[in-house]
């Protein structure tokens, strides 16, 4: 399976015994997201390290892990769809996810309900990806 996941699931990854953590390192899974994530992750990664209370260089390390698991598509493959991604987009914040998602035709998993008010890209929340991944 090969599952777009948003930034809200990716913050999830650096706290410790996560069950994000878990599904996203299993081995036959693929997970893709836009560039803008990882960047988000960067501009956040001084309260990611206040709440999880890692330090600066577990930080670094968690996150180049992060980096070889999830795939990261050039925004070029996926341009043509940006403007389809605005008009059903709640937020700006998620065009970059929702136009991958209609390039590749695949889910995203993100646990903003406001993304589950258009219908044009399934949204699984994590209980959703939870059930997939234990059936």
């Amino acid at each position: 399976m090969i599952l777009v996941v948003d930034t809200n699931i990716l913050f999830s990854f650096f706290w410790k015994n996560s069950f994000i953590k878990k599904i996203l390192t299993f081995p036959k899974e693929k997970f893709i997201s836009p560039e803008i994530a990882f960047i988000e992750l960067k501009k956040y990664s001084s309260l990611i390290i206040n709440k999880t209370k890692l330090s600066k260089k577990e930080f670094a390390l968690e996150f180049k892990k992060l980096k070889s698991i999830i795939k990261i598509p050039l925004k070029k493959n996926y341009k043509d769809f940006v403007k389809e991604a605005e008009e059903i987009s709640p937020d700006i914040n998620d065009i970059g996810f929702l136009a991958l998602c209609l390039k590749l035709n695949l889910p995203l998993w993100s646990n903003d309900k406001k993304l589950k008010e258009q219908d044009k890209v399934m949204v699984l929340n994590t209980k959703d990806v939870l059930e997939i991944f234990l059936d």
